[in-house]
C-alpha cells in the first residue's frame, strides 16, 4: 500500500514451530526498587525516538489523495459546554441510580461531572476535520506538551479518505489525537496521525506509542498500525506484520514481559499473544494463541467463576491472504471466545471481554493471571451488563467497561466480588461508548460516544470502586 512503513522483521515471521510453548514469557526488569510497572502513569520521551527498530520511510507505490471533504457527524447538536454535575438534576431512576442529564448527552451518577472535549465535524489545529466514528483510545503524558488522547476511528473501506500519507486512499478510518491541558482539562490542540487504514476499532498504548488496530480483513487490511503519539502532523503509516492479519479488536501490553495481547472480533475468535524475542526490537518475535488443552475449546458457554489452565500455540505465516489465521490455530488446539473486544494488562494480568459469550450472550469478562483463566464477570441480566465492549483499569486497580449493545450503553465498573455497578448511560442516542482510559493520575476518565461523534471527560471518584 502507498505510503507504508511495513515492519520487516529479522526472522521469519513468526517461530518456525507449532510446538505449544510456555505459559509464562520472560519477565522484564520493573521499576529500580523492584515493584510491578503499570501503564497508567506512561511518560514519553519529549524528543528521543520512540519506534523502535522500526521503519518508518513510506514505500514507493500507489499515489495518495487528500480527500476534499470529510462526512461530518450529526455530532454538531451537541456545543462543547461547561461541566454538567450529576447533583444539580434530579434522578432518572432505579438503574444504576443514574441522573438525567438536562443536556440530554449523559447521564451520571451523582458525584460525577462530564464535559464534551471534541466533537465529529469539528476543526483541528492541522486544519483537517475530526472524523466520525471514534473509537478505541490510550492517553499518554508527553513532557512539553500535556497530556495526549490517541483516538481511533472506525471508519469502513470506501468513505473518503481523511488524510495523507495514506496507507489505502480508499479507506475512510485513521487515528487522531487530542492534547489537553493536565490541570484543567482544556483541549490545547488536536491533529490526525495516521489515514487510510479501515475500522480503526480499539488497539492499546505501549512505551513505543499507539497501537491501532483494524477490525476489517478486507482488500489488504487487517493489520496493527503504529502510532508516534507526540507526532503533530500525520506520519507514514507503520505496519507490524508481526502482530497478525486478521480481525484485530485491542491490543494489550503487559509491560512486565513486553508480551502484547490481541483479541479477535469473530464469533470465534482466538486470543493471540505476541512474544517478543528481545526488549530493544520490541515487534520482532512470535505470535501464539492460547489453548486449553489439546482440542479446540468453545468458551462463549461459561459462567461466571469458571476456570482453566492455559497453554500457548506458536503460530506459523500469520499474515495469511484469506481470514484464516483462527482456522489454523483451532486446528492445533486454540480456544474460542465468543467476539474478542477490550483488553487492558496491568501487573502481569490480562482483563478482555467477549461481548456476546456469556449464559444469555450478553458478554463475559475473563481475567488471564500467569497460566490461569477465569470468567470474571457473566452477564445473567442485561439491565446489568449487555455487552461489554472496550476496558480499563484505573490507576488504583478498579476494572471499568463500556457496552455496545442494543440499547442505551454504559460505563460500568466491575467490584472485586464480580458485581457490576453503572457509572454512566449515553442519553443522546443507541449509539456504543467507546475508548475509556484514564488520565494519569486516575482522576479523568475518557470515553467516545461513537454514533454521536463526542469525545468525553468524566470526573469523579473513581477510586471508590478501588479493590480494598
Amino acid at each position: 500500500m502507498a505510503g507504508c512503513a511495513t515492519l520487516h522483521t529479522g526472522h521469519a515471521a513468526v517461530a518456525a514451530t507449532a510446538a505449544k510453548t510456555s505459559s509464562k514469557p520472560q519477565r522484564r526488569s520493573g521499576s529500580p526498587d523492584g515493584t510491578r510497572r503499570s501503564l497508567h502513569a506512561l511518560a514519553l520521551p519529549a524528543t528521543e525516538p520512540i519506534l523502535r527498530g522500526v521503519s518508518s520511510e513510506p514505500k514507493s507505490g500507489r499515489r495518495v489523495w487528500l480527500a476534499s471533504g470529510v462526512v461530518a457527524a450529526s455530532a454538531a447538536a451537541f456545543p462543547i459546554h461547561r461541566w454538567l454535575d450529576a447533583r444539580d438534576v434530579p434522578p432518572s431512576g432505579r438503574r444504576g441510580a443514574l441522573r438525567r442529564d438536562p443536556a440530554g448527552v449523559l447521564d451520571l451518577r451523582e458525584g460525577f461531572r462530564y464535559r464534551i472535549l471534541e466533537r465529529s465535524g469539528g476543526r483541528m489545529s492541522d486544519g483537517g476535520v475530526v472524523p466520525i466514528r471514534p473509537d478505541g483510545m490510550a492517553c499518554f503524558d508527553v513532557p512539553g506538551e500535556g497530556w495526549v488522547l490517541t483516538r481511533n476511528h472506525e471508519v469502513p473501506l470506501r468513505f473518503p479518505c481523511i488524510g495523507e500519507p495514506a496507507y489505502d486512499p480508499r479507506a475512510g478510518g485513521g487515528v487522531t489525537r487530542l492534547v489537553l491541558d493536565p490541570q484543567t482539562l482544556e483541549r490545547r490542540s488536536s491533529n490526525l496521525l495516521l489515514a487510510g487504514t479501515a475500522m480503526n476499532c480499539s488497539g492499546g498504548a505501549t512505551p513505543d506509542g499507539w497501537l491501532s488496530c483494524e477490525e476489517a480483513v478486507d482488500s489488504g487490511h487487517g493489520f496493527v498500525f503504529l502510532c508516534d503519539p507526540r507526532a503533530e502532523r500525520a506520519q507514514p503509516p507503520v505496519r507490524l506484520d508481526a502482530l497478525g492479519r486478521f480481525r484485530h479488536e485491542a491490543a494489550a501490553y503487559d509491560p512486565e514481559s513486553g508480551v502484547i495481547y490481541l483479541t479477535e472480533d469473530r464469533p470465534d475468535g482466538c486470543l493471540y499473544r505476541f512474544v517478543p524475542h528481545r526488549a530493544a526490537r520490541p515487534f520482532e518475535g512470535r505470535l501464539e494463541a492460547l489453548s486449553l488443552g489439546p482440542r479446540a475449546v468453545d468458551t462463549s458457554d461459561w459462567p461466571r467463576g469458571r476456570r482453566a489452565e492455559v497453554t500457548w500455540i506458536a503460530l506459523e505465516h500469520v499474515t495469511p491472504e484469506d481470514d484464516v489465521l483462527r482456522h489454523r490455530a483451532q486446528a492445533q488446539g486454540a480456544a474460542s471466545f465468543k467476539r474478542g473486544e477490550g483488553a487492558c494488562a496491568s501487573e502481569g494480568a490480562l482483563h478482555f471481554c467477549a461481548t456476546t459469550g456469556g449464559p444469555i450472550g450478553a458478554g463475559q469478562i475473563f481475567r488471564l493471571d500467569g497460566d490461569t483463566l477465569e470468567v470474571l464477570a457473566a452477564s445473567t441480566d442485561r439491565a446489568e451488563m449487555d455487552m461489554p465492549d472496550n476496558v480499563t483499569l484505573s490507576p488504583d486497580g478498579a476494572l471499568f467497561f463500556v457496552e455496545d449493545g442494543p440499547g442505551h450503553d454504559c460505563l460500568r465498573a466491575v467490584e472485586p466480588d464480580g458485581e457490576v455497578v453503572t457509572l454512566a448511560r449515553n442519553a443522546a442516542s443507541e449509539g456504543e461508548l467507546t475508548g475509556v482510559c484514564f488520565s494519569p493520575d486516575g482522576r479523568a476518565l475518557f470515553l467516545n460516544m461513537q454514533e454521536d461523534g463526542l469525545t468525553v471527560v468524566i470526573e469523579g471518584d473513581f477510586a471508590a470502586f478501588a479493590p480494598s
